[in-house]
């Protein structure tokens, strides 16, 4: 019994590492400058020639640096040096290769060039790649199995070495997109720009296969001592990007991981006999020069990220948009960064335990599921959105933001019914648009998080407007400062004059039938197709949906036979260029296989397009973009959908937590209270001793009569024997 109390006193007393008892961290961690996270998927490639997922990104985006990166506060998005000492002007040229003005007719243009200087002083991050003997050979540049035995993970390796990035390893990346191994999914799209990159492609494919055939395993391919035209080293810290005509958006492709800078070392270090065997590859243990270096790479239950020690080191910003001084954006302006020593990522599969732990204080930000919607956000009467109170009354915040993406219902612009340019097809479209409540769709299927568009472009992007000046006017009313959705008897109106009165077909009386291709079948999607049924059924059209699996849901794209159908898009980058290209023309998804999956096409807009995908942001592309707008609401390919609105929970510990949904880089500007965390942690989590102490209460009741029992059977039998 008293060993049975002594057992249960550590419980009964509390913890003696001074930490709650359900923490699942280290005692030793508790007030160190740690920020803890979680995924929720498998990054699959951490390769910056590969990687393209936005789960992959979290991680590489820190590690990596191409040569330009997004302000972090301003909005809209802006361009800013990273790598690179400024943000590259192009100088174009024409045919014969002469120089040509800046503001040079487009059509004059063959060639655009882009000249980068990097920033002096730079260095990698420590790794086994660069490590050199005294004599300043590599150390583990021809490794055979004998070196390799006991090797199963970088770390093994005893030896680290660094240097200075230069303007070689930039080139050098470049090069990788046509590796033939690597099978970047840019590299389609890059050798339309990059001169050469397609024969370069073609190149290596032949070298790499002629490299197999003779027995080559794995093949190295030397592409420092391959050229490629349209990427050269003009000196240690220039290079010089040739791209095809005109071309403003390849400063965007700038800010991508797909053009930071890998080095040659890393390269030769991981292609060799038996490191792909060991998990030893780039694609694993990425090599960079930014804030952040992977030391922990365990995607069945952690990964971290801890400060590089050779970073060059930067500041916070000192400036923002208008409302950043008074949230507190600017309070760290000037400061170095990154603020953060470690980042812990945990694996979290399941949303009820990660929302646990979030409440507990043991993750210092959360994203938000439908399971956990309604206890952390309260909806007022007139469909605000705010923090329940038991979330401010643990001091969280809400920080909400329109994503850079569009979802849309499309129409099939090749389909006899709903496609077309006629009259009567643009009078069908603007019917069904009307009573298609997106308002209400947002509201059910999105607990509110999101925002019915009024055409192609969401917030943020240049060549959005908001109010009354942004409004689709063939679908809403402004009325009382805000858009309201035009009555169902403008609706049914239309409808008539399309033909189809109150849905019959005014030629033949037959019903109106129409068709929604999609691939969803599952509870949830049931739901949704009801709704849409409802929606279509307010003009007494028949709605059917076919389902398919997801290929032959492709196919039918592709081919041009669905007739509506569902779509989205998620921005590359923040230019308007990369929404409206969706319904240009030439980017027919059945002619052309582009991406224009309405397979709209009208010349006025086509000619507008063209004219204003060159142009700079300003005054006259503004109104070039209005006039395309107005071209595509009155046409209507697209019911325009909804901008989703991502929500995002943070502590109060967890400073500079500002939305940026086109950068992922943005670890380095977070800060955390650790003090402040330890104490919340501490007094959300006391734990509850009283069901012990009546546990060992009752032992004691259940003990005390045995041992009786016990004691005086041993006594009766004393004196037994003796008797």
């Amino acid at each position: 019994m008293l060993r049975a109390l002594l057992l249960l006193s550590p419980a009964l007393l509390g913890g003696c590492d001074g930490q709650p008892w359900n923490s699942p961290y280290r005692a030793a961690e508790q007030y160190r400058n740690i920020l803890y996270a979680s995924f929720s998927e498998r990054p699959k490639h951490l390769d910056p020639a590969r990687s393209y997922s936005s789960n992959e990104a979290l991680f590489i985006e820190q590690i990596y640096e191409p040569p330009l990166q997004y302000h972090y506060l301003k909005r809209p998005y802006e361009l800013i040096p990273r790598s690179a000492e400024s943000v590259p002007e192009p100088y174009y040229l024409d045919a014969t290769g002469r120089r040509l003005p800046a503001d040079a007719a487009v059509e004059r243009i063959a060639y655009s060039v882009y000249e980068i200087r990097i920033r002096p002083g730079i260095h990698y991050q420590p790794h086994p790649a660069f490590a050199r003997d005294a004599d300043g050979r590599y150390l583990y540049h021809r490794l055979d199995p004998v070196r390799l035995e006991g090797v199963h993970r970088l770390a093994d390796f005893p030896e680290q070495g660094s240097r200075e990035l230069v303007a070689a390893d930039f080139v050098y990346q470049i090069k990788r997109l046509a590796h033939p191994r690597l099978h970047s999914p840019i590299l389609g799209l890059m050798s339309d720009y990059i001169v050469g990159l397609d024969d370069y492609a073609k190149r290596l494919e032949a070298l790499y296969r002629q490299r197999r055939a003779a027995g080559e395993d794995p093949v190295y391919l030397d592409l420092d001592a391959l050229p490629l035209e349209g990427a050269e080293v003009l000196d240690r810290y220039r290079y010089r990007v040739l791209i095809r005509g005109k071309y403003p958006q390849f400063r965007y492709w700038l800010a991508m991981p797909f053009f930071a800078p890998v080095p040659w070392e890393a390269e030769r270090f991981y292609t060799q006999p038996g490191m792909a065997e060991r998990n030893i590859t780039l694609d694993w243990y990425p090599v960079g020069t930014g804030p952040y270096m992977l030391t922990m790479n365990n995607p069945n239950l952690r990964m971290v990220l801890e400060r590089n020690p050779n970073f060059r080191g930067e500041t916070y910003p000192g400036e923002g948009e208008p409302g950043d001084r008074e949230a507190g954006y600017l309070d760290d302006a000037g400061k170095p960064i990154p603020f953060i020593d470690k980042v812990v990522f945990s694996l979290e599969k399941e949303d009820i335990p990660y929302w646990n732990k979030f409440l507990q204080g043991y993750y210092d930000s959360s994203g938000l599921s439908s399971d956990s919607f309604d206890q952390a956000i309260s909806v007022g009467a007139g469909g605000e959105i705010g923090l329940s109170e038991a979330m401010r009354a643990k001091g969280i915040a809400l920080n909400t933001a329109v994503s850079a993406s569009v979802f849309y219902l499309g129409f099939n612009m090749l389909d006899p019914v709903v496609g077309g340019d006629s009259e009567r097809a643009r009078k069908l479209r603007r019917a069904i648009a009307i009573v298609a409540d997106y308002e209400e769709y947002i509201s059910i299927f999105m607990n509110g998080r999101g925002v019915a568009a009024q055409g192609p472009l969401p917030p943020g992007i240049f060549g959005h407007r908001g109010g009354e000046a942004g409004l689709n006017r063939y679908v809403y009313d402004w009325v009382d400062g805000r858009a309201r959705r035009k009555p169902l008897a403008e609706a049914r109106r239309l409808l008539a004059e399309a033909g189809y009165p109150d849905g019959r077909d005014a030629k033949s009386g037959r019903p109106l039938v129409l068709y929604f291709d999609t691939t969803g079948s599952g509870p949830d999607d049931k739901a949704r197709l009801d709704w849409w049924r409802k929606q279509f059924a307010k003009l007494n059209i028949q709605l059917v949906v076919r389902a398919t699996d997801y290929n032959r849901f492709q196919d039918k794209m592709r081919k041009g036979r669905a007739q509506i159908f569902q779509w989205g898009w998620n921005a590359d980058y923040p230019d308007p260029e990369n929404f409206l290209f969706l319904l240009y023309g030439e980017n027919g998804k059945a002619e052309h296989g582009g991406e224009n999956a309405a397979n709209y096409s009208n010349p006025d807009f086509d000619r507008l397009f063209l004219r204003m995908k060159d142009m700079p942001n300003g005054p006259e592309r503004q109104a070039v973009i209005d006039e395309m707008l107005e071209i595509l609401r009155r046409d209507g390919p697209w019911l325009w959908g909804v901008f989703p609105k991502q929500f995002s929970l943070h502590h109060a510990w967890y400073l500079n937590a500002k939305p940026n949904l086109m950068a992922r880089n943005t670890l380095k500007y977070r800060r955390v209270l650790v003090d402040l965390r330890a104490a919340k942690r501490a007094e959300w989590n006391q734990p509850v001793r009283w069901p012990l102490l009546l546990g060992a209460l009752l032992l004691i009741a259940l003990v005390l009569p045995a041992l009786y029992s016990y004691r005086r059977r041993e006594r009766m039998s004393a004196r037994g024997g003796q008797g």
